[in-house]
């Protein structure tokens, strides 16, 4: 079960930061720094990469501690922070995108889409999907993870990748799909 820091001691923490106190950046960063770096991994997969976007984004929020109203927690403030940045370093690396005219509109809604694959008999081994995830091509690996572990909806993840709603759908089910046969392919 995961641990939550007290919403008055990271309103404490924030508020010293703004000031200037260095150790209290400390201990935010402490706080939230193995999760979001967590985030970043999922989005560009690499260790030494998602450390680096994991800095900057740090770098980022301790820079624009101004801008935080607290409207939401500062977890969900700096999680933003950190996915648009991760996003910013795949395009910075060209992320590709399936063009949604490779498929036909229907044909990943039809229900015999994945009929030969049988989900039902995949050991959902929690290595095993982290590793067939790596993977899957950006484009598919970026939608799968901010859908499925980011909590994203299709219209949100549009507005973040700069894609429409529906190619956003549809990178997912052609992720999920993929998922699935690397899923197959591991057993």
């Amino acid at each position: 079960m995961a641990t939550y820091p007290a919403p008055d001691l990271i309103t404490a923490l924030v508020e010293r930061c703004r000031n200037g106190d260095r150790r209290a950046q400390y201990d935010l960063y402490g706080r939230y720094a193995k999760a979001m770096y967590n985030v970043c991994l999922r989005i560009v997969v690499h260790q030494a990469e998602a450390e680096d976007v994991l800095q900057e984004a740090f770098l980022d929020a301790f820079t624009n501690l101004h801008r935080f109203r607290a409207e939401s927690t500062f977890g969900a403030w700096l999680k933003q922070i950190v996915i648009n940045r991760a996003i910013g370093h795949l395009r910075s690396r060209r992320l590709l995108l399936v063009s949604t005219e490779a498929v036909a509109e229907g044909d990943l809604d039809r229900p015999d889409h994945t009929d030969s694959l049988d989900e039902e008999a995949i050991e959902w081994d929690v290595e095993r999907v982290r590793q067939c995830m790596t993977t899957l091509p950006e484009g598919y690996r970026v939608v799968l993870s901010l859908y499925l572990f980011e909590g994203y909806d299709h219209e949100e993840i549009g507005q973040i990748l700069g894609i429409g709603e529906s190619t956003s759908r549809s990178q997912y089910l052609r992720a999920k799909k993929k998922l699935i046969e690397r899923m197959h392919e591991k057993r």
